[in-house]
């Protein structure tokens, strides 16, 4: 079993934070429904058309997900959206600022209707403060988090080369969103995340910021090497191939002197006694191991370094990246479907052993919308009922809406509650789709479909004394209690409810 099978996130999500958040979610295991516009859809797919005319960005971030096409300026689309958001673990928006509130998704007014809900908003610079409502693109934040004024070469600052921003606020959505639903496990509670772009790149500045506000200036830009070690960084050997390495501590230069240069008296050469001297004499450091590695080829470089130990590594192109040998022989390639044909994945990088990741298709613009319009009809039936049934007046029905517990437990629940008035709901129009699976009901595969059987007469005189209800007894903060509630009705009811 995956970790999170049966849990569903809703994602009200576009360009790359939020996207890469939840397909980290679905890799586990979760069902992910993206919400995109109709016709055009996230704007990601169409930053390029590089993969079989398909967007490079997209094809990265959107496997494993369900794609629905809502015009939200509609009445119609907004109540079907939050039908499914009542059904839903999680919900995910990284819209413009205030955009999602202003559609009636804020954060707010969602935990309010649904307390059970992990609620996970992401944004530029956070919910609060004068930049709250400030757009945020990945280069920006890059520069207001001061990483582009530590990148590059001294003469020139530079972007990171990937997204840096954008993914460091995608992993701390992904980690929070999953700390959320372990402590949802134990106490019921939902919860509130108000993740920022800014703030996650911070976090990973820890070293720059530390050593700026206690050192008293600024890292250095340093190009490829490293501000802080050295030998830290590329070398050039006599075949004009680049070999990277790095020495971290004085046993390692002490070995590296005499193993790789051949020369075991730089060890003790003044200007090189320890890190600190290296750094401060790093042009001179530099020619001296440029100076042996000119008479090496690449080949020959990288068999002194291992043979020392020394950390080292081949400067390869993205192409020769894609056919690592490592990559190879670990199995890490799939394919997966898309709109276009099967694509090359890599398996996620933290998979359980013995476990298969999910690694579903990339799907078109609203390819599941059909679908999930459908269910959202037969939702909105059921939701019309419960109106009709409280407004006769039905013993203990308070709402026809999930129960504040965690994934394939809610539905569970959710789906024993409708069980509790089928009669009632029936007589007043509704019908129930699908014959219920047979079980003990412990799991959504294995609930009893005895209780369709029994008599219905004899169910009705049992919810007009009382003895039937249609809520669970015990304390529902607690999924335990829940649980042991739902028992305790089966026995007061002689087990009639399956």
């Amino acid at each position: 079993m995956l970790p999170l099978e049966g849990i569903t996130v809703v994602a009200l999500e576009q360009a790359v934070a939020a996207p890469f958040a939840t397909r980290q979610l679905a890799d586990l295991g979760a069902r992910v429904i993206k919400v995109e516009r109709p016709e055009v859809g996230d704007f990601a797919r169409s930053y390029d058309e590089t993969v079989e005319g398909l967007s490079s960005h997209f094809v990265w971030l959107n496997r494993s997900k369900e794609s629905l096409a809502l015009n939200l300026k509609e009445d119609e689309a907004k109540e079907a959206l939050h039908r499914l958001v009542a059904e839903a673990d999680v919900f995910v928006q990284n819209l413009a600022p205030g955009a999602a509130a202003r559609l009636g998704f804020g954060a707010e007014e969602l935990r309010e209707r649904h307390p059970h809900l992990i609620y996970c908003g992401v944004s530029g610079y956070g919910g609060t403060g004068s930049y709250r409502d400030k757009k945020a693109y990945d280069l920006l934040v890059q520069c207001e988090a001061g990483l582009v004024s530590i990148t590059g070469t001294p003469e020139t600052p530079s972007k990171v080369g990937i997204s840096a921003a954008d993914i460091a606020a995608g992993m701390y959505a992904y980690s929070g969103i999953l700390a959320a639903l372990l402590r949802r496990e134990r106490t019921g509670e939902g919860a509130t995340l108000d993740v920022s772009m800014l703030e996650s790149l911070g976090e990973w500045m820890g070293f720059p910021a530390y050593f700026s506000y206690y050192g008293g200036e600024e890292p250095k830009r340093s190009g490829a090497s490293h501000a802080a070690i050295a030998p830290y960084g590329p070398f050039e050997c006599g075949d004009e191939e680049i070999v990277f390495l790095g020495i971290q501590n004085e046993r390692e230069w002490a070995r590296f002197c005499e193993e790789v240069l051949e020369r075991p008296g730089m060890a003790e050469d003044e200007r090189f006694a320890s890190n600190s001297e290296r750094v401060a004499n790093r042009a001179d450091l530099h020619a001296e191991i440029e100076d042996v590695f000119s008479h090496l080829t690449e080949e020959q470089a990288i068999e002194r370094l291992e043979g020392a130990g020394s950390a080292n590594a081949r400067m390869r192109t993205v192409r020769q990246f894609l056919d690592h040998p490592q990559l190879e022989a670990r199995d890490r390639w799939r394919e997966v479907g898309s709109p276009v044909g099967p694509l090359r994945a890599l398996v996620p990088p933290a998979t359980l052993a013995g476990t298969e990741p999910v690694m579903k298709p990339i799907p078109g613009i609203g390819e599941h919308t059909g679908e999930l319009a459908g269910r959202n009809a037969h939702q909105s039936k059921i939701f019309e009922a419960g109106a009709r049934l409280r407004a006769t007046g039905v013993r203990g029905l308070s709402r026809l809406e999930p129960l504040p517990h965690v994934g394939g437990r809610a539905s569970v629940l959710y789906r024993r509650r409708l069980r509790h008035v089928r009669v009632p709901l029936r007589a007043h129009g509704w019908r129930e789709p699908e014959r219920l699976p047979r079980g003990d009901g412990g799991h959504p595969e294995s609930w009893s479909a005895g209780s369709r059987t029994r008599s219905r007469h004899q169910r009705r005189q049992r919810l007009a004394r009382g003895e039937l209800s249609c809520e669970p007894a015990g304390d529902n903060s607690n999924p335990g209690d829940a649980w042991h509630g739902t028992r305790l009705l089966r026995e007061r009811a002689g087990r009639v409810v399956g």
